[in-house]
């Protein structure tokens, strides 16, 4: 999977690495254990700071969808999707703390909703 950036798009460059490396483990085109170019290089194909590279990929680890393996470079983390766990965890720790407050789920969803920018 080629990474690019669009220097025109208002989405800063490291959240641009960062959505694109999430979502080609959605689709498949990265597989757990497929190692991505180091920090410097990445940086030098795409005309970016070290430091721009280096955000995505702290990120990306952060959330578990990369793992840093010292001299050896970044990898898909071998834990599958986890955007999505990490979605789950924070929509039961959002359940708990609506019923811990005493909303009802309804309510509890057109607050979700709303955030989303869903109209129902």
């Amino acid at each position: 999977m080629e990474l690019t950036v669009d220097q025109h798009s208002p989405t800063p460059p490291y959240e641009q690495l960062r959505v694109q490396v999430i979502e080609g483990v959605r689709t498949g085109a990265l597989s757990p254990g497929d190692k991505l170019p180091t920090v410097r290089r990445l940086a030098e194909d795409l005309g970016l700071a070290p430091n721009t590279v280096a955000r995505a990929y702290r990120e990306l680890e952060q959330d578990e969808v990369i793992e840093t393996r010292g001299r050896l470079g970044s990898f898909i983390a071998p834990t599958g999707d986890a955007t999505h766990r990490q979605a789950q965890l924070a929509a039961v720790a959002y359940a708990e703390r609506m019923r811990a407050l005493g909303l009802p789920a309804e309510e509890a969803l057109a607050i979700v909703r709303a955030a989303l920018g869903i109209r129902s």
